[in-house]
């Protein structure tokens, strides 16, 4: 008997089992009405498929079951289901991708091993336990830190709007610099400013909404928080010689929060806001500017007004920490319940333009 080819057998370990059902077998043993069916497929990112071929497995069945099972309780709203798979698969495609370079990586680097096709499909066995173990651990933990939030929203009757201060913080340079580097200098700059920026955002009780190339969006509930990230990313930025300098632009207000992103006239604020600030210059509109003066640590500069795409006349303040510099840190620090984890910022350096 033949060995069974490695795609094959990858497929079948990572699918749980062999292709055995069409679409239509599929709806008919989970009990959910074909059309259904195909748009929660379709919605998950894959392609459709003609309702005579078999690629489905008995995991594609309980998954339809669960999902259905999830409608029926209420915890899903029907009308949004689509939404709910569509992001679902989005951001999973998104991982798995990844992952799967990772494989390629390794193979690559270790050629007797990719020369293998046995142990290729025992290491792929091993780790995918592994991986699931991390990755579950990993989204509970996030469910939990996000759950009393929208549990405590939605008792104040504001599910879904939310007031938050959102900000921008983007590279400046990137597109020369990917005219000049090569991709693995390409690749070592955008992971050291993902890694900063990530690392920042949370150790100062912020969340990263989504790194967009060179640039980070991101939302902090209390303005002295946004302020600090935005401050301490442009000081971290300036003091690494790998990276170019930043600029970022903050605004604050009520957002609409819809599966893990952020929409409103705020985010269009923040993101004007970035696009007219000068290397290494964070501009906050007028409310966050309201909401922050008085507070110790920081100075406030009323910028010219400028005209951006949607805003006429918009008078943006420049962002910057008040002298003696340590002072204004640990007060900032205090007011986040930080002190003693903010750690000192380097002295900025000269960069060269």
């Amino acid at each position: 008997m033949a060995e069974e080819p490695l795609p094959q057998r990858l497929e079948r370990i990572l699918l749980g089992g062999k292709r055995k059902y069409t679409r239509l077998q599929v709806a008919e043993r989970a009990g959910v009405p074909e059309e259904r069916s195909k748009q929660l497929w379709m919605a998950l990112g894959f392609a459709s498929v003609p309702d005579d071929q078999v690629v489905f497995t008995e995991a594609d069945v309980e998954a339809m079951r669960v999902t259905d099972r999830l409608v029926a309780s209420g915890l899903l709203d029907k009308r949004q289901e689509t939404a709910v798979a569509r992001t679902v698969g989005l951001h999973l495609s998104r991982l798995a991708e990844w992952q799967a370079d990772l494989l390629g990586s390794l193979l690559e680097e270790n050629p007797e091993l990719a020369a293998d096709d046995r142990q290729v499909g025992k290491l792929v066995a091993g780790l995918l336990p592994e991986l699931e173990q991390v990755q579950n651990f990993v989204w509970r933990r996030h469910l939990a830190a996000y759950a009393p939030r929208a549990v405590a929203s939605a008792d104040e009757g504001q599910a879904g709007a939310e007031a938050e201060v959102v900000g921008f913080v983007d590279m400046v340079g990137y597109t020369r610099l990917t005219r000049r580097a090569d991709e693995s200098e390409l690749s070592e700059v955008l992971d050291r400013f993902e890694a900063m920026a990530t690392e920042v955002i949370a150790e100062l009780r912020g969340r990263v909404v989504k790194m967009i190339g060179d640039e980070v969006l991101f939302v902090a509930d209390a303005p002295v928080a946004a302020a600090e990230i935005a401050l301490t990313l442009a000081e971290r930025a300036d003091a690494d010689e790998a990276l170019p300098s930043v600029r970022a632009g903050l605004a604050a207000g009520r957002v609409l929060s819809r599966f893990g992103d952020v929409y409103g006239s705020v985010v269009n604020l923040a993101s004007r806001l970035t696009a007219v600030a000068r290397p290494g210059t964070i501009l906050v509109d007028r409310e966050l500017a309201k909401r922050l003066a008085g507070a110790p640590g920081y100075e406030l500069r009323t910028r010219r007004a400028v005209t951006v795409r949607g805003y006429n006349r918009l008078r943006p303040s420049a962002l910057r920490r008040a002298e003696p510099f340590d002072s204004g840190q640990e007060l900032a620090a205090d007011l986040l319940g930080l002190t003693g984890q903010v750690e000192q910022r380097p002295p900025s350096r000269q960069r060269r333009r």
